[in-house]
């Protein structure tokens, strides 16, 4: 920040007044407008030396390079090498360059600081201009022993003294009738305005001719507009004293050239050197109009370039121009003049007639010709600027056009083949969920970069509507990315559509596969244990136990015309995924998920079911034949061991009563006893008999026998015992026969020993038979308990 500083008292006096300026005037909407055009024109009158121009007065000098380059024009001087950055502290220091370089100069900078320049503050800004035109151009103004702006005054009092109506006494309601200002171009260039014409009581007029005649003839640029200042109580002081300044620093350099001429005719004195001047008048003249000849008509051009390259050389060709070829001309065409003024000089002093030039060679014609010379140049660079505004623009947007169809043809690059891809075909249900997510995520993508497209588009557009030379390219691409952007939506909205079918039609399957699964599952689990049941081997021992078993089978045969609905309606969800499968043309990547039973399975094993259930019964058939055997079997076995075990049973009984009740001679029970034996073998076919059926049974592996208590065991036993007692019986009546023959014993002496050996063998022989002893030979052995007791027989 710049403080005030106060110099010497004697230094800058011109400052003293300004010190207190007045920065709240700015606040003045009107003064403010009046001090934004007339420094913005007055600061651009010299930055088109340097091919440049600002529009905002408070924006195009935030960054520093255009004040520098300002005060590098006014200044002649080169100020530090500016930083090119784009940072805020780049502009800071940018500023703080030239606000040094102001201060360098002797200037007191008040309250400005570079951050307020920066960050575009109107008034800091304003006030920096307005201090650096005082002390480019109004400081070094010197009339009379005064300076700065009391010269300025005292000069326009000089030259408008003459006119009337004319009174100027200060800088602002002294200029508001136009006429001070035209009192100044009258003063100086007479035939450019006719002063006679104008009227106090037509500001307008007067202010718009002033304007219009400097801008047009003295290269002073419209600082204000006439509206500025008539419609204003008391127009800014500032804008005027700027205003007026151009006009003291156009005149200036006229006066000084008169006064040369006039110096000039003075040495002059010879007609010799007239004649001289007269040829070289002829021949600068000519040269000068011929050079003005060949310089319009290339300042007229206005063929534009098509890239900023041939505009700058344009611009660059233009500045050599300004800086190289037309000073020389000005000071010819100035030298011209003193010549011209000299030589009419000297000839009046000579008394000599006024030289007249050739016709097309007068002062007027020439400054006609540099009138139209410098109208061209005007021209010339406003369209040049205006043209290289307009190649800025386009190059920006150009460039601007073709980043942003980059990046979006990179976004589109592999889309339509995405879109294109028919892997929804091959997907599963899951698969087809998270494809269609993923598609969703790109069509959202897809509407974001719809702004992309438009901006595309209203680039291209704009880009036609500028005579872009590369229009037909920017056209070509614009229209192949326009038409692919629909190609993609359309693919976009196609590809939708699939996915949402596919899905559909994959979640109608999905449904099948789950009710197929549900339904063949039991149903498989169903002819799994049919077959189990049908291959099962049965082991039956009784006709009642067949009859069960084919008794459950017809039950089962019963179940299978329903089971046979089953399975046709397990097939019709099968044939009905399949139908939808072959209408759709669908392409299943898999089997069901559900379940890995499939139609061919379910068919096969009904199939199996349906062969089985013949062979279980032919099974049953034949089991029941069999068992139907075996029961006659049974019965026939029966019927004799019922006949046979009672009869052994009874013979054993009367062994024991006759080996106890025996009467007679021994002779005589012998004889009675060897009858009975051969009874007894005589029945021996009736056993061999059972054994015949006990050997059937066997083979058929009968082992039991409701029929009957007695098995074929007991029964041999039996006959077995039966025929040992009926020999031991006999054995003993012979043993007893030779005893007596031997002791001769006689019979009445035997019958008493029998008596008395029977009366204690009936008490011996019952607890012999508890305790399993044997201890006569005549006793008789009847079967074990076990062959009377149902519990104890063999199966």
């Amino acid at each position: 920040m710049y403080n005030m500083e106060q110099y010497d008292d004697d230094e800058i006096d011109y400052m003293h007044q300004e010190d207190a300026w007045d920065r709240d005037l700015l606040l003045d909407p009107a003064w403010e407008k009046q001090q934004r055009k007339t420094f913005t024109a007055w600061c651009n009158s010299h930055l088109r030396k340097a091919g440049t121009q600002i529009d905002n007065i408070e924006e195009d000098f935030r960054d520093g390079l255009k004040l520098m380059l300002l005060l590098e024009v006014i200044s002649g001087e080169r100020l530090a090498k500016p930083e090119r950055g784009k940072m805020r502290v780049h502009k800071i220091s940018n500023v703080n360059k030239a606000l040094d370089f102001i201060t360098g100069k002797g200037v007191k900078l008040v309250s400005i600081g570079a951050e307020e320049i920066v960050d575009g503050n109107a008034k800091m800004t304003l006030g920096m201009i307005w201090t650096i035109i005082l002390r480019f151009a109004i400081q070094d103004i010197s009339v009379e022993e005064t300076s700065a702006k009391e010269g300025l005054l005292l000069w326009c009092q000089r030259k408008t003294a003459p006119y009337k109506n004319v009174n100027i006494q200060n800088f602002h309601i002294s200029w508001k009738d136009g006429l001070g200002f035209c009192a100044l171009i009258h003063r100086h260039r007479p035939e450019l305005i006719d002063y006679g014409k104008l009227r106090k009581d037509d500001p307008m007029t007067n202010l718009n001719t002033a304007f219009d005649v400097a801008e047009k003839y003295l290269d002073i640029p419209k600082m204000l507009d006439a509206e500025d200042i008539v419609g204003t109580a008391r127009p800014d002081e500032k804008a005027i004293m700027t205003y007026v300044s151009s006009f003291y620093h156009a005149f200036s350099g006229a006066q000084k050239a008169e006064t040369a001429a006039n110096r000039i005719c003075k040495v002059l004195a010879v007609n010799q050197e007239n004649e001289q001047l007269m040829e070289d008048y002829e021949k600068l003249a000519s040269d000068l109009l011929e050079w003005i000849r060949r310089t319009i008509p290339w300042l007229e051009n206005r063929m534009p370039e098509n890239t900023m390259q041939a505009m700058q050389q344009k611009l660059e060709d233009f500045r050599d121009y300004r800086r190289l070829h037309k000073p020389p001309k000005v000071q010819e065409k100035c030298q011209l003049e003193i010549n011209f003024n000299t030589l009419q000089t000297k000839l009046r002093l000579s008394n000599r007639p006024a030289f007249m030039p050739s016709e097309g060679k007068m002062v007027s014609d020439i400054n006609n010709a540099w009138g139209n010379l410098e109208g061209a140049e005007k021209g010339y660079e406003e369209w040049l600027l205006n043209e290289i505004r307009r190649l800025e623009r386009l190059d920006h947007l150009a460039e601007k056009f073709r980043q942003k169809a980059a990046i979006h043809e990179a976004w589109t690059e592999g889309k339509e083949e995405m879109l294109q891809k028919h892997d929804y075909e091959t997907a599963s249900l899951s698969d087809i969920k998270a494809l269609l997510k993923k598609h969703e995520a790109f069509e959202s993508d897809l509407a974001a970069h719809q702004d992309r497209v438009e901006q595309i588009a209203a680039i291209a557009q704009e880009l036609n509507e500028l005579d872009y030379y590369d229009s037909p390219s920017v056209n070509a691409r614009c229209q192949r990315i326009c038409d692919q952007w629909d190609a993609l939506g359309a693919m976009t909205q196609k590809r939708s559509e699939a996915l949402q079918r596919t899905e559909k039609l994959l979640e109608t399957i999905d449904q099948l596969y789950l009710e197929f699964a549900k339904r063949a599952a039991p149903f498989n689990n169903w002819m799994e244990g049919a077959m189990e049941d049908l291959q099962d081997t049965f082991i039956v021992h009784t006709i009642e136990e067949i009859q069960g078993l084919s008794t459950a089978h017809e039950q089962f045969k019963a179940t299978l015309p329903e089971a046979d609905k089953e399975r046709q309606a397990i097939l019709g969800i099968h044939n009905e995924i399949a139908k939808i499968v072959q209408t759709y043309h669908v392409n299943m990547a898999g089997t069901n998920p559900y379940t890995t039973i499939n139609p061919q399975e379910v068919n096969a094993k009904w199939d199996k079911v349906r062969q089985l259930v013949p062979q279980r019964d032919q099974a049953l058939i034949e089991e029941h034949a069999r068992q139907q055997n075996n029961e006659r079997l049974r019965r026939q076995f029966a019927n004799q061991a019922n006949v046979i075990g009672p009869w052994i049973q009874a013979k054993m009984e009367e062994i024991g009563r006759i080996s106890i009740e025996m009467h007679g001679t021994l002779e005589d029970q012998l004889t009675h006893l060897r009858q009975y034996e051969k009874s007894i073998v005589n029945y021996k076919p009736k056993i061999d008999q059972l054994e015949g059926d006990h050997q059937l049974i066997q083979e058929a592996l009968i082992f039991d026998n409701k029929h009957t208590n007695y098995t074929m065991e007991h029964i041999r036993v039996g006959w077995e015992q039966l025929l040992t007692t009926i020999a031991r019986t006999i054995n003993e009546i012979e043993n007893q026969v030779l005893t007596r023959d031997a002791k001769g014993i006689t019979q009445e002496q035997l019958n008493e020993y029998r008596a008395s050996f029977n009366h204690f063998d009936r008490t011996a022989s019952t607890k012999q038979r508890r305790s399993g002893e044997n201890t006569s030979v005549c006793r008789v052995v009847l079967p074990d308990q076990s062959f009377n007791d149902p519990s104890t027989r063999k199966h």
